[in-house]
């Protein structure tokens, strides 16, 4: 990998890690598409530059996460169902899941068709009386915690998997979008230290500068990509973004056929 390819990667995990499209899934293409082999470093990587992005909501949302308890501690108990099943099938994600083209391929194609659906049932259904954060309950924490461990499988999208259990759930637009900021912040600090941790002495000097890389990359486009989606669901749903996802997994599937 080079600097470039590590400043590529690091700006579209940035930019797509928050969008509901899966970032994995581009990561995973994007790899194809610079032909990179399918190392365990390229994996880590993958993993640990999301620590930048998390940062970025960090930064954005610091007085909810410094101040105000309450939050956060649905923000945690929704992280829980994420950090039991994550852990639990680490070394199924890192040796087989994460590269598996295919695999995203489907799942971007069929996570956009049931996006699509789910906005024309939610829209006969919407509510002017959703749910705030302060009105998430515990069982409505769990259940978009379950949602989100669906994501270990590349392409589903974290973000649509816990926008798609909250909105269902009666939570408004809004609130959904930023309790899934709010809780990728356990998910990738959780993912990112375990990570390193069980691969940190593998890594070489270059391969440091390159996660670094990757890493501030990630975290400035982060910032772009929160603020771009707040904007965009004061006026618009998501079935834009079930468009994009089937036309670009029907692309890849017939171009690696």
């Amino acid at each position: 990998m080079t600097w470039l390819q590590a400043i590529l990667l690091g700006a579209l995990e940035g930019f797509t890690e928050f969008l509901p499209i899966s970032s994995t899934a581009h990561l995973t293409l994007a790899s194809r598409l610079l032909n990179l082999a399918e190392t365990d470093f390229l994996k880590s990587f993958i993993i640990i530059i999301r620590f930048g992005a998390m940062l970025a909501v960090v930064y954005l949302y610091r007085a909810t996460l410094f101040r105000n308890l309450a939050i956060n501690q649905k923000v945690l108990t929704a992280f829980l169902p994420t950090a039991i099943i994550g852990f639990a099938l680490y070394k199924l994600i890192k040796s087989f899941l994460i590269s598996n083209v295919n695999i995203a391929l489907w799942a971007m194609l069929i996570g956009g068709v049931i996006l699509i659906i789910f906005e024309l049932w939610y829209k006969s259904r919407e509510s002017s009386q959703a749910k705030s954060l302060e009105n998430i309950s515990s069982r409505d924490s769990v259940l978009i915690g379950l949602a989100q461990a669906l994501a270990v499988i590349p392409g589903v999208s974290r973000s649509a998997a816990t926008v798609v259990a909250g909105l269902a759930l009666g939570l408004s637009r809004q609130t959904i979008v930023e309790f899934s900021f709010l809780l990728a912040v356990p998910t990738m600090l959780a993912a990112t230290l375990y990570d390193f941790y069980k691969n940190f002495a593998t890594f070489s000097l270059n391969q440091f500068d390159l996660l670094l890389l990757g890493f501030v990359t990630a975290f400035i486009f982060a910032l772009i990509s929160v603020r771009f989606l707040l904007n965009y669901i004061q006026k618009n749903n998501f079935t834009a973004f079930g468009v994009y996802r089937i036309i670009v997994a029907l692309i890849f599937l017939l171009l690696l056929k």
